[in-house]
């Protein structure tokens, strides 16, 4: 990732291009979407677990949240999205490198936590994947608050697979709408989004 953050940090001070939007513009516009939806005071404190370019701290900054955190174990990750923090002028935005899978003491009482992704490249993780899903759930257990919420966007799990990932401590509450595509008469969606909240 520090390779790949890298190659976007220069393009970004090159040519001004934050570089790649996981799951695309419709995926930010959902999540604030059912932000807005819930009436989710603009004070509340969220955190962007896996944060990248920071785009998505960007888009909620301009829709009037404003307590954001933005957490990325990719220094690289963090630079850049420093400078496109700079370049839009949102200097209250928080960021910090961190390694989610072990946080720092600071790292809780979230009222909302969002991934885009980033369990998906956990759980990609060669080096025993399965006890890193499960440090990813504690760890969420930790930094989001008893009852707030958790908004994931996937593109490696289905629904099922991620109610039976975070069973223990959440419970799901909304399926958000994502693309759908027909495949031989079935019909599937390439990504999914979920609620769930915290027990």
């Amino acid at each position: 990732w520090d390779a790949a953050y890298e190659r976007e940090l220069q393009t970004f001070q090159d040519i001004g291009d934050a570089g790649e939007i996981w799951f695309g513009e419709e995926s930010m516009v959902r999540i604030i979407r059912w932000l807005e939806k819930q009436k989710v005071p603009l004070d509340s404190s969220i955190l962007d677990i896996g944060t990248g370019n920071g785009v998505l701290l960007i888009e909620l900054a301009k829709s009037g949240y404003t307590n954001l955190t933005g957490i990325d174990y990719s220094p690289s990750a963090i630079q850049l999205s420093e400078k496109v923090r700079e370049k839009e002028g949102m200097p209250n935005i928080k960021l910090k490198v961190e390694d989610f899978l072990v946080p720092s003491a600071e790292l809780l009482g979230f009222e909302i936590c969002i991934d885009k992704g980033t369990f998906d490249a956990i759980s990609l993780n060669p080096d025993n994947a399965v006890g890193k899903r499960k440090q990813y759930v504690r760890s969420l257990c930790s930094a989001l608050k008893p009852g707030g919420f958790f908004l994931i966007t996937s593109c490696n799990w289905t629904k099922e697979e991620l109610l039976n990932e975070f069973r223990e401590g959440f419970e799901i509450l909304e399926e958000l709408p994502t693309p759908k595509f027909c495949f031989g008469g079935r019909i599937g969606n390439s990504v999914t989004a979920l609620v769930f909240q915290r027990k």
